[in-house]
């Protein structure tokens, strides 16, 4: 697509929406307008290509297509056939995965369809062979009783939320927490790695169903080949969440003991963070898993959306082009030079560095908790998300940490030199933010003193660090 042509269409798609809803056409518009301005260090977001995002907006968003490709219950789904099976095609080439399911609408619901999917391979189809009938309506309702109790009675050992798991690994918050008996592994408490050993120990005891590895704020790599033969070692089923450094597998960044793919037996990831796709998910597997797998709507799922598969298709058809491994490295290289500048200034990170696409920063050395982090750099520019840090004394709300990513930056073209530059306004405005108080004068968690003069500054100086690499260049909203 020409660069003309890309802002021609994005111009009359917003002069169609205006004409219906302005209000809607000038929240697009604004938000453009703070995407290009602010520095995006929210390590779970991106920048999709103008190719994907407009492959969401089509007459694919028009039409019904339960069930999967040549086997839909609605007629008519011959287009959405095509799109599902490039989709799906792309994935096991750029993944070297026997089976790919797009269909899922996030991380949450891939999550969803590979635990029912593990359900059904190991609790279910076992029931159904026992009672030597074919489907469970056909069971008894003695039977039926005893299978909905056994499929809600299984274990699920995952990595703990302040160490940098994921909320879908089992929690209680989360319909994971209520769906399993789960429970936790963590890190060192020295050094915030994940100890091999202590995970081995804590299968042996729980001997869960389902191991799951994967992080959302774990800066380092996993050994996938080993956590493969601690669930083999107790009958698990081990699953990986990749959603968080898809990108990097795609990338060929993360290869060998660190791929999941030829390791788990089965795969879950989000196709945008890293991966730079169209928000929504997939799951990976083996084929021993894949009829299962693809039972996933009506199982879990509500209908497909069809033109969110036509973007990842889309996606993932990019992410198979040789320049995506570099864009994959150039990830990581910002996300160390990142890391080695906050470090340089005294910052504290967990883990002391990173492997991979994300940094977490403990702000409790600049006195602050990492609500008042949030905002204060907010107020100056830059975008990041609170997050807990392991045994965070100030729990999930408040927390401890900052969490920080490169791979929106690196889209836009940042380099090395930029994420020192970016390490440097980071490191001022936590240094000059200060703890609030209540009215009482008690100390407050979510208050912070700021100068606003010094915010104003910051956030100028994040703009002029963007100038040299605009966002949708060609995108010209008038």
């Amino acid at each position: 697509m020409s660069l003309n042509a890309e802002s021609t269409a994005f111009r009359s798609a917003l002069e169609v929406i205006r004409a219906v809803e302005p209000r809607v056409a000038d929240a697009i518009g604004a938000e453009l307008a703070d995407q290009r301005e602010s520095l995006k260090l929210i390590a779970s977001e991106n920048y999709a290509s103008p190719a994907t995002l407009l492959a969401m907006g089509n007459w694919f968003s028009d039409k019904y297509a339960e069930g999967t490709v040549g086997r839909r219950f609605y007629a008519g789904c011959q287009n959405v056939d095509t799109v599902e099976a490039l989709a799906a095609e792309h994935a096991k080439e750029l993944f070297g995965a026997a089976h790919a399911y797009v269909q899922p609408h996030s991380g949450i619901d891939a999550n969803l369809v590979a635990f029912w999917a593990i359900l059904a391979d190991r609790v279910e189809s076992p029931a159904l062979k026992k009672a030597q009938v074919r489907q469970v309506n056909d069971l008894t309702e003695a039977d039926w009783f005893a299978l909905r109790r056994e499929l809600g009675n299984q274990r699920m050992l995952g990595m703990s939320l302040d160490a940098g798991g994921h909320l879908t690994h089992g929690f209680r918050p989360n319909i994971s927490g209520k769906m399993f008996d789960q429970r936790s592994y963590g890190t060192d408490p020295a050094t915030g790695l994940i100890d091999y050993d202590r995970v081995a120990e804590a299968a042996r005891e729980f001997k869960p169903l389902i191991l799951v590895a994967g992080y959302s704020a774990y800066p380092r790599k996993v050994n996938f080949r080993i956590m493969r033969e601690i669930a083999d070692s107790v009958g698990a089923t081990f699953m990986v969440d990749m959603a968080h450094f898809a990108g990097l597998v795609a990338g060929r960044v993360f290869t060998g003991d660190f791929d999941p793919v030829p390791h788990a037996h089965i795969v879950t990831t989000t196709t945008h963070k890293s991966l730079r796709g169209p928000r929504g998910g997939m799951v990976l597997c083996g084929p021993e898993l894949a009829d299962q797998v693809d039972r996933g709507c009506p199982m879990v799922l509500g209908g497909p959306l069809p033109h969110v598969m036509a973007a990842k298709a889309v996606a993932l058809a990019e992410a198979r082009r040789p320049d995506f491994a570099d864009y994959a490295q150039r990830i990581v290289d910002n996300a160390q030079a990142l890391a080695e500048g906050l470090v340089r200034r005294g910052t504290k990170l967990v883990t002391g560095g990173t492997d991979n696409h994300l940094v977490l920063l403990d702000v409790s050395g600049y006195g602050l908790t990492g609500r008042q982090a949030e905002q204060a750099l907010l107020d100056s520019g830059i975008v990041t998300n609170r997050n807990a840090v392991p045994q965070d004394p100030n729990g999930a709300w408040y927390t401890s940490g900052i969490r920080i990513g490169t791979p929106a930056l690196t889209t836009r073209g940042l380099g090395v030199a930029e994420m020192d530059a970016t390490a440097e306004l980071i490191h001022t405005v936590l240094s000059q933010t200060q703890a609030g108080s209540n009215p009482d004068g008690t100390p407050s968690k979510a208050k912070y003193v700021l100068d606003p003069a010094l915010a104003d500054k910051i956030s100028k100086q994040a703009s002029e660090l963007l100038t040299g690499f605009p966002l949708y260049p060609a995108v010209d909203l008038g």
